[in-house]
């Protein structure tokens, strides 16, 4: 009996579960456990968001499927959204696909846009589910190494020429998890031409384009001449809006990849919940209301942590976006071992940087996710298991 395909063989262990159960056996023990891991932040969801899904469950065709089409006034108000926040016009009808979080249509592109043994590129340390679709749907994979001392950029202009003309998909990430790298407009305009050149498809996952601080605008792609011919954008309610676990995004792009992406779907969901997508649209249209108020919290987050991190004799830099730090580890302490000892004897979670793919070593990701006293707590933690390394 055939128990697993080949290509379910291929996918890498989730390699932070080994945490998650060791934190479910502290947590069980009774042990004080400061999450600093997942990305999901403790602020509550915008009250306008709370409030029109209650009133929209009330409603029996609310419950009925909503298939790829979904509702017709989140599709509008994503376009006003993109129309307001990035002077970006969209087709709601053509050129918008909702989704069930962003990861939902990351993951399932490959499938839509390779075939196997097509040529895909993943940037590492990444997102997990770039080289997960990529394997599932068969492609081959080219890993790029993100390097500090160049921004954490994917710079095509470095793949060999056979690769370049090769390449079918490449995933960007700007602002970057999990190293919080910024891309200028320069780089993107670059990165666009060079796709349209070699005929590239460029998936640009964008969820945390408004977790930005000191008047740094995160752009669309769609900002980019030329990116509309080769792009797809993903972007989310989850991290800016406090509502991961609402599941709901959006895709973007020509109507040919929307439409190659929608057909995949049709296959696997019937779409996100009509009463969530009424609940987001709410949102949105407040968007330049309820953004200030977060993107103020994340700033007080990320000044508060960085110093305490610096404090304990980490050079951890200030980042411009996201609501991540990407912390360098001392020379010598491997970031899954560090991770690990970290929870066991101090109950504080961090993603090792290796979780993120082999290029991450060295590092680790904390999360702006507690409260300011929470992470100084935190923090004295992580220096106490620093102290052997830092002695030495």
């Amino acid at each position: 009996m055939k128990l697993a395909s080949g290509r379910v063989g291929r996918l890498p262990a989730y390699a932070v579960q080994r945490i998650a159960t060791i934190k479910r056996r502290l947590l069980a023990e009774g042990r004080d456990v400061i999450d600093l891991g997942a990305g999901d932040a403790d602020l509550a969801p915008p009250e306008i968001a709370v409030r029109t899904l209650a009133e929209a469950v009330k409603d029996p065709k609310m419950s009925r499927y909503a298939f790829q089409t979904g509702l017709p006034e989140f599709r509008e108000a994503v376009a006003r959204y993109m129309d307001r926040r990035f002077d970006v016009q969209i087709d709601p009808n053509t050129e918008l696909l909702p989704l069930l979080g962003s990861k939902d249509g990351l993951s399932h592109l490959p499938l839509a846009l390779l075939d196997p043994g097509d040529l895909c590129l993943v940037p590492e340390p990444g997102y997990a589910p770039y080289l997960g679709g990529a394997i599932l749907a068969g492609a081959e994979i080219e890993t790029y190494r993100l390097r500090a001392e160049h921004g954490f950029l994917v710079d095509l202009d470095e793949l060999h020429p056979n690769l370049l003309d090769r390449l079918q998909l490449v995933f960007l990430n700007y602002p970057n998890n999990p190293t919080t790298g910024v891309a200028t407009r320069d780089y993107l305009v670059r990165t666009v031409q060079l796709c349209a050149r070699h005929g590239i498809v460029l998936a640009y996952d964008n969820p945390y384009c408004e977790l930005v601080f000191e008047g740094y605008h995160a752009p669309s792609i769609f900002e980019i001449p030329g990116a509309r011919e080769v792009a797809i954008e993903f972007l989310s309610m989850s991290k800016s809006f406090s509502m991961t676990g609402w599941r709901i995004g959006w895709a973007l792009g020509r109507p040919e990849l929307i439409a190659a992406l929608q057909h995949v779907k049709t296959y696997t969901d019937t779409g996100p919940f009509l009463a969530v997508q009424r609940a987001a649209a709410a949102v949105l249209d407040q968007a330049d209301r309820i953004l200030p108020r977060v993107c103020e919290t994340f700033r007080r987050r990320r000044d508060a942590a960085v110093e305490a991190l610096r404090a304990v004799g980490l050079e951890v830099p200030r980042p411009r976006a996201t609501m991540y730090l990407w912390v360098p580890l001392p020379a010598g302490l491997d970031s899954f071992g560090f991770a690990e000892r970290l929870l066991e004897e101090q109950g504080v979670v961090v993603l090792p940087g290796a979780s993120f793919g082999p290029g991450g070593e060295g590092y680790f990701r904390v999360a702006l996710t507690v409260s300011e006293a929470r992470f100084a707590e935190a923090t004295q933690r992580i220096g106490r298991a620093l102290a052997p390394a830092q002695a030495g």
